[in-house]
């Protein structure tokens, strides 16, 4: 893995950005919000982008591979997850896996149909905007649709936004206590990390992400990362641990990138872009939440994982509270991987089937 060269004026911006986001992550943390680092970022680089003078960094972005390593640090923590234990589940995967191929096509239709009844939405506009996953794959073949680009990333974005910030406070009011704190995440060990392990977490990491895009795997940032640590901590060639300042500067990460998405987006719109997403969201937590309570009562596992596992927010940031709640996060990942690669194949045969044409009303 090279490392992109990151000009000076984009090093400086970030640097803000992130001393932005933690500001927002350590207000978060003291006050006791659920996910602390992610959240608190979130909203602290979200307010900053969409309401500060747009002149100090027109033409910014935020540089994507340096969240990819953080996203692989997730992989490597949630691989060192995977133990012996996991294939006690094995029997129930092809049954709660499964119901994935209902429950794909059941949120995008509900969604879709929220986005044309509620939102005006063109048809081509609300069937790639109502997907649940695959964000990358929908902008691209809507855009090939003559899909409004600006309307359709903006009601992705906010479905993962809006998941991550609805499901981490809806399972603090349901568990009695702030998902994500430092309790919550600190169930590894304590002791000081010596530079060595943090090398070999890396190179874990970066190792990983290569073995994943050579291979092709879905969500490859993650998966590779994942599947190395998990298959390094099964053999027992590596005992690796995050700390617990690690992960929550991976969350600082994803919740900073996640807030700059709000930059350049008008003030009507995005009131009436919120106000979709939760409906949109709300209808799929719900459709999930039924799933996860029908197949915990089918196979016993939890339905708090397996709510986890259906709720159709990213898949770095699902992990992210699987591991704050130890909610089986290889079991999540696993889970929404595979939403995702049904709802890639969904999406061309789905549109094939409605005869979807660029300017359909």
């Amino acid at each position: 893995m090279t490392f992109p060269q990151i000009a000076p004026r984009t090093f400086v911006l970030t640097a803000l950005f992130l001393a932005i986001g933690g500001s927002g992550g350590a207000l978060a943390s003291f006050v006791g919000t659920p996910m602390p680092w992610m959240l608190g970022a979130l909203v602290a680089s979200g307010l900053v982008s969409r309401f500060a003078p747009e002149r100090h960094w027109d033409g910014y972005g935020f540089p994507m591979g340096f969240r990819t390593f953080f996203v692989g640090l997730i992989g490597v923590m949630i691989g060192t997850q995977v133990t012996p234990d996991l294939a006690a589940l094995a029997p129930d995967l092809p049954l709660t896996l499964g119901a994935l191929f209902v429950f794909v096509p059941l949120a995008h239709f509900t969604n879709m149909t929220i986005f044309r009844r509620l939102g005006g939405f063109d048809r081509a506009t609300a069937f790639y905007a109502a997907t649940p996953g695959g964000l990358m794959e929908s902008i691209f073949m809507g855009e090939s649709a003559g899909a409004d680009i600006r309307t359709l990333t903006i009601q992705q974005f906010l479905r993962i936004i809006l998941v991550v910030t609805i499901l981490p406070l809806g399972l603090s009011l349901w568990t009695g206590q702030a998902v994500g704190s430092s309790a919550g995440l600190s169930n590894g060990p304590q002791d000081p990390v010596d530079l060595g392990s943090l090398a070999l977490i890396a190179v874990t990491a970066v190792l990983g992400l290569q073995i994943g895009r050579r291979v092709r795997l879905p969500a490859a940032q993650l998966t590779g990362p994942l599947m190395l640590a998990a298959l390094a901590t099964l053999t027992g060639a590596l005992d690796l641990h995050l700390p617990f300042w690690l992960i929550a500067t991976a969350q600082l990460v994803i919740g900073t990138s996640l807030g700059m998405r709000f930059q350049g987006i008008d003030a009507a719109l995005l009131r009436r872009s919120i106000a979709l997403s939760l409906v949109s969201v709300s209808a799929m937590l719900l459709i999930g939440g039924t799933f996860a309570l029908i197949l915990h009562a089918a196979t016993g596992i939890e339905a708090l994982h397996l709510l986890i596992a259906y709720a159709p927010g990213g898949v770095a940031e699902m992990s992210l509270v699987a591991l704050s709640l130890a909610a089986s996060p290889a079991l999540v990942s696993l889970h929404h991987v595979t939403r995702i690669l049904i709802t890639v194949v969904e999406m061309p045969l789905a549109a094939r089937l409605l005869r979807l044409r660029a300017g359909d009303q």
